[in-house]
């Protein structure tokens, strides 16, 4: 339970339910203490005794989600899966390990070794910054001074060691090509609704907003628009075959929310004759599922230091809204709800547009209902 979404134990309960109580006595309460006492790290879940008679109780025993997974007893993780206690698998030990020591030790908060400021674009640091004081998500600098600028942004200590985070978001596209080729985006049309014939293929590296600047002109070159009329109104409504605002959360979410610590990955955009797809590298974490990203949920990225400019500069939200707001814009537009899949070492998001969303204005209302509850 401490492994997964926490639960209750009851001593003095029947499988069935039906509640009988038993005679507790100090010793009962020393043994469940010593058993408690074999899970590591170690864990303090509560321990209550309810009376349900003269001489009988009830020891109930609350559990809430460990902040410190994988728990083990006895030196072996178990993971709770209906009312069955299963051991875990060695991948998903290592998995939820490594998402322990993430909030520490990441890739994005390491030095960057062999980096200066000058293999940054200073320019757009200079415009990150101005847009995030223009949306009101920053204060003017007292200085514009390069080292000034990245410290306010989080990506530079107080010892002046400037942090990976700041060579993905700033740097410049030659020193990228030669030391961080993970900073890759590739675009393609294909004919059909396979990958067996290309129409159009290009590759890209370059910091975040540069790929981001390559991947929406893609789009703006690529899709048809289709245009129509109304009966009361003479000028052409034109109207994108994708919701630009939602394409382009899809892809500002891969770009923050990618594993950058794998050298041969990337981020892809393809567009079919039915479907667009936006691929980044890395699975979901934190037990995030594609489920849970269209429902009410914690932001919880995998480079907040990434995440938190994009955010400032007004381009993505921090209260985990992206998936849904994506989701609005698309039911809005007469759209079905994107479709996100978890390869775990891939995150595909899927926009749809031939299969029409069969009431516009039910599908869109009833995204109003939820955010109203």
């Amino acid at each position: 339970m401490l492994n997964d979404k926490g639960g209750q134990i009851l001593f003095g309960v029947t499988p069935e339910g039906k509640v009988i109580g038993q005679q507790v006595a100090d010793k009962t309460i020393e043994d469940i203490s010593a058993e408690l006492a074999k899970i590591a790290p170690q864990a303090f879940p509560e321990v209550e005794r309810v009376p349900i008679g003269e001489k009988t109780e009830v020891i109930v025993i609350t559990v809430k989600k460990g902040t410190l997974t994988p728990y083990q007893y006895n030196g072996t993780p178990y993971r709770r899966v209906g009312s069955s206690n299963l051991k875990m698998d060695f991948h998903e030990y290592n998995r939820m390990l490594f998402e322990r020591i993430h909030d520490e030790r990441r890739w994005e908060n390491q030095p960057a070794k062999d980096w200066t400021i000058e293999d940054l674009n200073i320019d757009e640091l200079r415009n990150t910054f101005a847009e995030a004081v223009r949306v009101g998500r920053l204060t003017e600098p007292e200085s514009r001074k390069p080292e000034d600028l990245l410290l306010g942004l989080g990506l530079l200590d107080n010892d002046g060691i400037m942090f990976r985070a700041a060579t993905v978001l700033f740097g410049k596209t030659e020193r990228l090509n030669s030391k961080l080729p993970q900073c890759l985006l590739r675009l393609a049309r294909f004919r059909g609704t396979n990958r067996s014939e290309f129409l159009d293929n290009r590759q890209y590296i370059g910091n975040t907003f540069v790929l981001l600047s390559h991947a929406e002109r893609f789009l703006h070159e690529t899709l048809p628009i289709p245009s129509r009329f109304k009966s009361d109104q003479f000028k052409r409504i034109d109207e994108p075959l994708y919701p630009p605002l939602a394409t382009r959360e899809a892809i500002a979410n891969a770009l923050c929310h990618r594993d950058y610590s794998l050298g041969g990955s990337s981020i892809g955009l393809a567009i079919y004759e039915d479907c667009l797809e936006v691929t980044s590298a890395g699975g979901l974490h934190f037990g995030i599922t594609p489920d849970d990203l269209f429902d009410r949920h914690e932001s919880k990225p995998w480079n907040p230091l990434i995440a938190r400019t994009f955010y400032l500069r007004g381009i993505i939200e921090e209260w985990g809204r992206g998936t849904q707001k994506m989701a609005e814009i698309a039911l809005k537009a007469g759209l079905p709800r994107p479709e996100i899949e978890d390869l775990n070492d891939c995150v595909t998001v899927r926009f749809r547009h031939g299969q029409i969303a069969r009431n516009r204005k039910r599908g869109y209302d009833q995204i109003k209902r939820q955010k109203a509850i």
